[in-house]
């Protein structure tokens, strides 16, 4: 079992495995030819309103709190146990914009995922 994260924009490597892009939005100036995303589940992203929150200055462990409380709902939890049962098959690489994945939704995701 092998998950980790990495920036979207860093050179994809022959190592990633299965490429997940794990942002509600698609990142500014990256081309989807660039990204070679194999999956986007939306539904796996924070909420829009959660995103806002956070990026408002809300503290991470209380977004950490919430995001899990959402990854709880029935779409979100369908797509999670997907997400695991891929980092069973192999290695899968969480792709985020975030300028910090290890204060992002990305981490909170790694962990979920028992990395």
């Amino acid at each position: 079992m092998s998950v980790r994260v990495r920036r979207i924009y860093e050179e994809p490597d022959p190592d990633d495995g299965l490429r997940v892009l794990v942002d509600r939005l698609w990142p500014r100036g990256m081309a989807k030819g660039e990204a070679h995303v194999d999956e986007w589940p939306k539904g796996l992203t924070p909420s829009a309103e959660l995103r806002t929150w956070f990026h408002g200055g809300g503290s991470y462990e209380e977004f950490r709190r919430r995001y899990e409380a959402e990854l709880d709902a029935p779409e979100a939890a369908e797509l999670l146990d997907g997400l695991r049962e891929s980092v069973r098959k192999g290695r899968v690489t969480l792709l985020t914009a975030s300028k910090t994945p290890e204060r992002s939704h990305a981490q909170v995701l790694l962990e979920q995922l028992g990395g």
